[in-house]
């Protein structure tokens, strides 16, 4: 009997801003290796999830979603890295919410028809739609016309439906050894993860509030023994803006800190001494120089 060939390969994980490309990032990955929340545009940065399973393994470019707004130079930033994602890839996936598609789901797609590599349609969400005899009609609509290697409907959240979504990837890809270690889940510094997990607090704990004029730097990152000392400065353009985040007694500052650390901990599997700070740069996300300083790099 022939063992499967193991298959391995860069794989861009494509779509609409807030369809959940990092929560199946995360749920493939099996750890938390990019950061979700409900507001869009979420995701800034190109980060790879390596997914290692017996038969193969999935390195996956999460991307900033594809969007049409562009003007400011942060969402320019966002759409040449989300395109970038595509030059050197094996295959890449489409992520769609269930029962939607649009011009924004359209746009990705044609993007990812130009870049010539085959496309694997994730239906994301399944699990919210009530009506399930709804679902073969759209999904027969929005493969009508398209050039699909697979249509897998799941719910990345509950992570249900990824085994066979698996297997269809990895049909897509050479065949090789894995080109990372079984124990790596990405290809980011530890310093590089603090500081995403501390702007995944500002998105959560701000929802509607949050001025996405907000980035964080990592200004220190000393490892003492299984103590990790961690120096977070987040920067706002307005002294409003810094406010909205220090909160009343500075009560939301430490709010977003204290839940930072925690996914720092479990994440890093170290204790985590973490200091945040609010500073003030005008105009910084309109701004290339500044987009540079902050870790926004082509």
């Amino acid at each position: 009997m022939n063992t499967p060939a193991h298959r391995a390969g860069h794989v861009a994980v494509i779509g609409r801003p807030n369809v959940g490309k990092s929560t199946l990032v995360n749920a493939l990955v099996g750890a938390k290796v990019s950061i979700t929340s409900s507001r869009p545009q979420t995701t800034r940065h190109q980060l790879l999830g390596i997914a290692t399973f017996p038969e193969g393994q999935l390195l996956l470019v999460d991307t900033p979603g594809i969007h049409r707004e562009q003007k400011r130079a942060m969402n320019r930033w966002m759409n040449r890295a989300a395109r970038g994602a595509l030059e050197g890839v094996d295959a890449a996936v489409l992520v769609v919410r269930a029962g939607q598609w649009d011009d924004e789901d359209a746009l990705a797609y044609d993007a990812l028809t130009k870049a010539g590599v085959p496309v694997v349609l994730v239906v994301n969400q399944v699990d919210r739609i009530k009506d399930k005899a709804a679902l073969l009609p759209y999904l027969a609509k929005v493969s009508e016309g398209r050039d699909f290697a697979g249509v897998h409907p799941v719910s990345a959240l509950k992570r249900t439906g990824l085994d066979p979504l698996v297997k269809t990837i990895l049909a897509q890809l050479p065949e090789q050894p894995a080109l990372y270690g079984e124990d790596e889940i990405t290809d980011k510094s530890q310093r590089f993860l603090a500081g995403e997990m501390v702007r995944e607090q500002l998105m959560r704990q701000l929802g509607e509030e949050l001025p996405y004029a907000t980035t964080v730097e990592i200004e220190k990152f000393e490892v003492d023994g299984n103590l990790l000392r961690i120096g977070a400065v987040i920067w706002v353009e307005r002294d409003g803006q810094k406010a909205i985040v220090i909160g009343k007694g500075g009560e939301r500052l430490r709010e977003i800190g204290a839940r930072a650390r925690q996914q720092m901990e479990r994440l890093f599997g170290n204790k985590v001494f973490l200091e945040t700070w609010v500073r003030v740069r005008e105009g910084w996300s309109d701004d290339e120089a500044a987009l540079r300083a902050f870790g926004y790099h082509d």
